[in-house]
């Protein structure tokens, strides 16, 4: 495809995504990976609005055969770039409207280690962050109520053999919870 229909098609993507691309052919790099193009990222933006969109859609957005897209996509998810697809259910409407962080104090060393993997099996427990200061981890998790919350701690990252101790923050409300990643920032800071 010439560079002139390119750009036609991928002004017309870039006014649909909620951040710009600053420079067409501004690469990204990842590790020792192959670049990841504008056209990547344009891609990787229209999934992340909307994992089910159809090659053909995709293909049509960006200005390529569903072939090329399809190969593109081949890759990325090849290189790891793309890990899954995934659905956001509504935690309230299955009954989980409790949202809490909990702060974990562990022993050091291997134990700490074992720790981390004994919280992330935890069915509840959304995220694990192995963390800098008094603490050692940041566990984000969703339950019920606040009993649920306090039968988890108790029962279970309380149990973990090597947690000294545990505080939770529990969220009131939330202003903003997303899963995208922000694209047009990964450009802007390869490129200063």
């Amino acid at each position: 495809m010439d560079s002139g229909l390119r750009k036609r098609f991928s002004s017309r993507v870039e006014k649909a995504l909620p951040f710009s691309f600053r420079n067409e052919y501004s690469p990204v790099h990842s590790n020792n990976m192959r670049m990841i193009d504008s056209t990547d990222l344009q891609i990787l933006a229209l999934l992340q609005q909307d994992a089910r969109v159809s090659n053909a859609e995709i293909a049509r957005q960006v200005g390529m055969a569903p072939s090329a897209t399809h190969e593109r996509l081949r890759k990325l998810e090849e290189r790891g770039v793309i890990q899954g697809y995934t659905v956001r259910l509504s935690p309230e409407r299955l009954g989980l409207g409790l949202l809490a962080f909990v702060f974990v104090r562990a022993d050091e060393g291997f134990q700490s280690y074992n720790a981390e993997h004994q919280l992330a099996a935890l069915p509840e427990v959304e995220e694990v962050h192995h963390v800098a200061g008094e603490d050692c981890f940041l566990v984000k998790v969703r339950v019920a109520d606040a009993a649920a919350l306090g039968k988890l701690l108790r029962e279970h990252i309380g149990a973990i053999p090597n947690v000294r101790s545990t505080r939770s923050t529990i969220v009131l409300e939330t202003v903003k919870e997303t899963a995208p990643l922000p694209l047009g920032a990964a450009i802007a800071v390869d490129n200063d």
